[in-house]
């Protein structure tokens, strides 16, 4: 689809066992390469699934690097990719498509459309580097502000028109000296930018008032109602709009853009401890010195925390429970779900 409108796209070939399953005879697999329908993939190669819903793609590294596979996924804690040394033949099950690997220095592109005369981007650090996640103090993954080309702002266009769709998202590769699209996730938003909500909000308004209200696009600017000064002609009287045309307007509806809720669930718990001997593990594992956050991953600490969690809650529920008020009982119930994960540990 994006080919079809001219957008450049890494070197790739399908390889679809869907219709029937059948070990294809067009699909060639050796040590450093594979080959489908006579188009040769030197390793490194990527390997995603056809179908995009499954976000598990596989790099492939050749013998003189090492072998093994990288495993890109969605993020989890504070990974996004995992190494396997050992894996070097590709998944035979399912749908694929192979892409030509492209060295981008580390960061991948993310481009977020209101519209195709619009395009928000910023970089992020690449999953294929070492998995880790660069977070800032908030939790929140570290992006930078990127200024596009102008030919990557009509490659932002092309691709709003080529899905019909005035919200979407697409991640772009830099290599040498050229941009490709390589993933096009459909609604997305940026995930902290005032200017850019404020900008969204401006387009999407218009939109609307384009298609249902010409005449009050064409009186109202397309500015923040809240930023910018009533023009001439044009008056506030309470909650209503006075315009030329002499007739009070009141507000009748509010339109909400909501992202869907077809995503996966983070496995977190959140609870606020008091209790001295989980605020004594974070003093012994920050070499007693008092901090906002304490990562404890190895054995032996995580064991510190279970012990000090199965002192914390009663074995049983007892009669007492019931004249805590709510939020204790929830507390007690948060601190024995960290109890039982870490008892299957």
């Amino acid at each position: 689809h994006l080919e079809k409108y001219g957008i450049p796209v890494p070197n790739y070939a399908l390889v679809n066992r869907e219709y029937p399953y059948q070990e294809l005879d067009h699909f060639i697999e050796q040590e450093d390469f594979v080959e489908i329908h006579g188009k040769r993939f030197l390793k490194p190669f990527v390997e995603k699934p056809a179908n995009g819903d499954d976000h598990r793609i596989m790099i492939y590294y050749p013998n003189s690097a090492g072998g093994g596979m990288k495993e890109l996924f969605r993020k989890v804690g504070n990974r996004s990719s995992e190494f396997h040394p050992d894996v070097r033949r590709v998944r035979r099950e399912g749908s694929y498509i192979y892409e030509e690997f492209m060295p981008t220095g580390g960061t991948d592109v993310k481009v977020y459309t209101v519209g195709p005369g619009y395009a928000h981007a910023e970089a992020r650090k690449s999953p294929v580097v070492d998995g880790v996640v660069m977070r800032n103090p908030d939790g929140k993954e570290v992006r930078y502000p990127v200024l596009l080309t102008p030919m990557e702002k009509q490659m932002a266009r092309d691709v709003c028109n080529a899905f019909r769709q005035m919200v979407c998202g697409f991640d772009l590769l830099r290599c040498d000296g050229r941009s490709y699209v390589c993933d096009v996730n459909g609604w997305s938003f940026v995930k902290n930018s005032y200017k850019y909500y404020d900008d969204a909000a401006c387009i999407m308004r218009k939109i609307f008032l384009d298609a249902k209200a010409p005449h009050l696009s064409s009186t109202i600017p397309p500015t923040l109602p809240w930023k910018s000064k009533a023009p001439e002609g044009l008056t506030r009287q309470g909650s209503g709009i006075i315009g030329t045309f002499g007739q009070s307007e009141e507000l009748r509806c509010v339109v909400v853009v909501i992202r869907h809720g077809d995503r996966t669930p983070k496995q977190k718990v959140k609870l606020k401890v008091t209790e001295e001997k989980l605020l004594n593990l974070m003093l012994k594992y920050n070499g007693g010195k008092p901090r906002a956050e304490t990562k404890l991953k190895s054995a032996v600490q995580l064991q510190d925390l279970l012990d000090a969690t199965r002192q914390l809650v009663p074995p049983t529920r007892s009669g007492q429970e019931s004249d805590s008020d709510a939020e204790d009982l929830e507390h007690i119930e948060k601190l024995r779900q960290v109890k039982a994960v870490l008892e299957e540990v």
